[in-house]
């Protein structure tokens, strides 16, 4: 009975492959992908960088008082900053990087010309009118 059963399936396995049913290969663009490998990695060409630029900000209301100045050529930066702290004095921040690593000199000093900015005062408290029963007149 058994040989009866691969008999069957081996002549069925040879008709289904003579009459186009075996599977395919997968067509592309719905197959899987062939592998590619991954590009060798190059680093991108170095390009000189270049720059200087300047902000400054002078806020009375808020007391923000603050500029910069830094200029870069390659790799190596230069540059300043200074502001006003809310105890009345001026910071000065001098950084460079001549390629060795940042370094910055601070310097604090008595603001000319400035007064500290007014200490917090939060407003008084609501307080509500005392209850009253309302006048009902019958």
């Amino acid at each position: 009975m058994a040989l009866k059963i691969v008999l069957a399936s081996c002549l069925l396995a040879v008709a289904a492959a003579q009459y186009g049913y075996a599977p395919k290969p997968y067509a592309a663009p719905y197959g899987p992908k062939p592998y590619a490998a991954p590009k060798p990695y190059a680093p991108e060409p170095y390009d000189h960088p270049h720059y200087a630029f300047d902000y400054a900000v002078n806020d009375p209301h808020t007391y923000d008082i603050k500029s910069q100045h830094e200029e870069r050529d390659g790799d190596y930066v230069k540059g300043s900053y200074e502001l006003y702290e809310p105890d009345g004095t001026k910071r000065i921040v001098e950084y460079y990087d001549q390629g060795y690593g940042f370094e910055a000199v601070v310097h604090k000093e008595p603001a000319k010309g400035y007064a500290p900015a007014p200490a917090y005062a939060p407003a008084p408290a609501y307080a509500p009118k005392p209850y009253a029963a309302p006048y009902k007149k019958y």
